[in-house]
């Protein structure tokens, strides 16, 4: 499929996980690629691999962000689809009780401030173009809470999700597309470090899935092409739940 055959597509933490799977997917449905990464041996590599552009930014940094865009705008001639992916998740984000207000604030800075950014500087592209779709990943726990909470990430995710529909109510009338992608916990090199240092951690989260497995980044990748392409062109300002049924579920199957 070639649903974003030449579109300029400006994805944020594109050197790992869900932002290199969906570079791969965006290149193989005809887009033009800025991968944008801190990691310069990653960000370089995908890259070269999609045949794209690779921008090193901090997406905490405003100017940082606005370099970002200014590139792609400059190289390619536009900016039609921001993807703002960047996030983390240390370990020292944990109970209320125990994190302290440095790594929450970290926490906030990179997963929700750093997509106000991306937002507040791909918008006034897409309003001179009269269109445009942009992405934010937000998570499953934006929607429901969690007794192993990981209280900063949390609360940075729901205030993704609140940012993505106000924008998307906002800006609809003028063509542009905001929509919040909920991912359910997925195979990435991030869940996998977290989740090696405490097995019966992971176990808890693998329990509540319906389907009974997390999800891999390249079904991620999928969802958020969709919701980039003209197929989901009546979707604005909604929670993209995929999330293999934990949302949903009282009890899961045996």
């Amino acid at each position: 499929m070639q649903r974003l055959q030449d579109r300029v597509a400006v994805i944020t933490g594109a050197g790992s996980g869900i932002g290199l799977a969906t570079a791969r997917r965006f290149a193989q449905e005809g887009a033009k690629v800025v991968a944008v990464d801190l990691d310069e041996v990653a960000g370089t590599k995908v890259a070269d691999e999609v045949g794209g552009l690779f921008v090193k930014a901090d997406v905490s940094v405003e100017d940082d962000v606005i370099r970002m865009f200014r590139t792609a705008h400059d190289t390619y001639g536009s900016v039609d689809i921001a993807f703002n992916n960047a996030g983390i998740s240390p370990p020292e984000d944990d109970s209320i009780l125990t994190t302290g207000i440095d790594a929450w604030r970290r926490v906030q800075e990179i997963n929700l401030t750093s997509v106000y950014y991306c937002c507040k500087h791909a918008i006034p592209y897409m309003r001179e173009q009269g269109k445009g779709s942009i992405i934010n990943t937000a998570s499953f726990v934006a929607v429901m809470g969690s007794a192993t909470s990981q209280i900063s990430y949390t609360a940075s995710k729901g205030g993704v999700l609140a940012m993505t529909r106000e924008l998307g109510v906002q800006f609809a009338r003028e063509g542009i597309r905001v929509n919040a992608l909920c991912p359910g916990p997925v195979d990435t090199p991030l869940l996998q470090e977290l989740f090696a240092k405490d097995p019966e951690r992971a176990q808890r989260r693998l329990v509540h899935i319906p389907i009974g497995r997390f999800a891999r980044a390249e079904e991620m990748a999928a969802a958020v092409a969709f919701l980039a392409s003209d197929d989901a062109s009546f979707i604005t300002a909604s929670e993209f739940l995929v999330d293999g049924g934990i949302s949903s579920a009282y009890v899961t199957p045996l």
